[in-house]
């Protein structure tokens, strides 16, 4: 990770338009609509942008967008990546680290997440207000990063709570029912055994996916205001677990998506 590799592909981005955006949104799984509801400017493929990874899942369409949400200038990642395709955390979180230097204020984060704790359904949506890192690994790890702010990151809020409070007020006006609880990021790409559904809930996680964590480290140590939801596309009952059905996990994401499009859409009012 260099500032000059960083530059290149900001200023590359800059001269296609995407032109002092406020705030950028990373969608996970199963959760692209909201570039629908999007006056799109500019819309580039990953594989086109200098020094980017390319997404590999299926799930996951890889393009960056930019354009007017709401009255306001927001990027896009319509797709994200993750460890389990062979990345490094750096490279994980490098679209992170571009738009901040884009200029954004703000970073929302979405992703398909297992409910550990059975009171929470599929369907469900789960606002992060915790997490813990179980991926091996943190994304400031590299010799030059005090280059780009402080290296010891502080994490006893990583979750902004004026945005989190708001989007409770948001749910509850909404007539949305909006969990709260602690995210926990394993490696993947492979499911949980019961054994790790059981630890997971043990050491305090309300729910379980393979992402978003490495982002909001980034987020931190940039000073970047976070706000993060999960969609609970399973539940991990590991005295009644059933085999991985990816394909009802993607239907049940599609199904919540408006429930989660319309917190940020009335999130980024705010």
């Amino acid at each position: 990770m260099t500032k000059e590799k960083l530059q290149t592909t900001a200023d590359f981005l800059i001269k296609k338009g995407f032109d002092k955006p406020e705030i950028g949104i990373v969608l996970g799984t199963g959760l692209g609509q909201l570039v629908n509801h999007i006056k799109i400017e500019v819309e580039i493929d990953y594989q086109d942008i200098p020094n980017f990874p390319v997404s590999t899942v299926e799930f996951h369409s890889g393009k960056l967008i930019f354009g007017t949400l709401e009255n306001k200038k927001v990027v896009v990642l319509q797709g994200r990546f993750h460890l389990y395709e062979g990345y490094s955390l750096q490279e994980v979180t490098f679209p992170i680290w571009v738009l901040n230097a884009l200029g954004i204020k703000k970073l929302f984060i979405s992703n398909a997440a297992g409910a550990i704790n059975l009171n929470f359904k599929k369907g469900d949506l789960m606002l992060i207000e915790d997490h813990i890192n179980l991926q091996g690994g943190s994304p400031l790890g590299f010799a030059n990063v005090s280059d780009f702010g402080e290296r010891f990151t502080d994490m006893c809020e990583p979750y902004d709570l004026e945005l989190r409070n708001s989007a409770i007020e948001i749910a509850k006006n909404q007539n949305i029912t909006l969990q709260k609880g602690v995210y926990a990021a394993v490696f993947g790409p492979q499911l949980e055994t019961k054994a790790e559904y059981r630890y997971i809930k043990i050491i305090g996680a309300d729910a379980v996916g393979m992402s978003t964590v490495p982002e909001v480290i980034v987020a931190n140590h940039l000073k970047l205001p976070v706000f993060a939801v999960s969609v609970l596309t399973d539940e991990c009952d590991p005295d009644d677990l059933k085999p991985v059905n990816i394909p009802e996990i993607i239907a049940i994401a599609g199904e919540a998506e408006p429930k989660m499009i319309t917190l940020f859409k009335e999130l980024i009012k705010y």
